[in-house]
């Protein structure tokens, strides 16, 4: 659990440091995003979410 809650944490600081340094951008990202079919947004969440789930087993039995 505290693994999981400093994951956590790790996305908010990254998420307010872009919300900080880069208003315009994300702005433009989310408008972007809103304007995107549903069917693109789910395969891109789905190809994040086997990303992320890789680089957690890399790191947790590759790396270590």
């Amino acid at each position: 659990m505290t693994d999981f809650l400093a994951a956590l944490g790790l996305v908010l600081v990254l998420e307010g440091i872009a919300f900080a340094a880069f208003p315009g951008a994300v702005r433009r990202t989310m408008a972007q995003a809103a304007e995107t079919s549903p069917d693109l947004l789910r395969i891109v969440g789905i190809v994040s979410a086997v990303a992320g789930l890789l680089v957690v087993w890399v790191v947790r039995n590759v790396l270590n």
